[in-house]
C-alpha cells in the first residue's frame, strides 16, 4: 500500500512502508505464541504495543524501534513511503481485538479469547505474509465512504 509523496498533502506524515510489515511479522509471532500457550499476559504485552501505535504513532512502537535500529540500515534501494494514518487505524483495530482477548482471558472466557486472538492473528499474518493490511484497507474504505 505504498504511496508517493505527490498523492498526499503537505501536512501528511509519511513513514517507511516496510516498517509496519515488520511490525506485523513481530505481532504474528507474539500472537501465535499467545494463542498456543493461552497466555493472557502475552496478549497484554501486545495490547500495550497496539496502544502505543494507535494512540501515539506506529513509528514509536517497540517493533518499529527494532526495525529502525537493526533492519532498516541493512536494506538497500528506494524507501517506499505511505501515509501514517492507515497503519495507525490498523493499530487501533488490533488494540480493540487485543482488549477483547485480554479481558476474555482474565475472566476465563476461553472461546472469546481464542476467537478474538485468532482474528487479530489472521490480520497480522495477512500483512506480514502478503503485505495486505486489513485495517489499512478498512481505513481507506471509511475515508472514501465519508467523502
Amino acid at each position: 500500500m505504498a504511496i508517493t509523496n505527490t498523492s498526499v498533502n503537505a501536512n501528511t506524515k509519511l513513514i517507511d512502508a516496510r516498517g509496519p510489515r515488520f511490525g506485523a511479522a513481530s505481532t504474528t509471532v507474539v500472537l501465535a505464541v499467545a494463542l498456543v500457550t493461552h497466555s493472557t499476559w502475552l496478549v497484554g504485552l501486545q495490547l500495550v504495543v497496539f496502544a502505543i501505535g494507535a494512540i501515539g504513532t506506529p513509528v514509536k512502537t517497540p517493533y518499529a524501534l527494532i526495525y529502525m535500529k537493526f533492519v532498516r540500515p541493512r536494506l538497500r534501494g528506494e524507501v517506499p513511503t505511505e501515509d501514517v494514518r492507515p497503519p495507525q487505524f490498523a493499530q487501533a483495530v488490533g488494540l480493540a481485538f487485543a482488549v477483547v482477548a485480554f479481558v476474555a482471558g482474565l475472566v476465563g472466557a476461553k472461546s472469546v479469547f481464542v476467537v478474538a486472538l485468532s482474528l487479530c492473528l489472521a490480520a497480522a499474518f495477512l500483512n506480514a505474509a502478503f503485505n495486505y493490511c486489513l485495517g489499512c484497507e478498512a481505513y481507506l474504505l471509511i475515508v472514501r465512504l465519508t467523502k
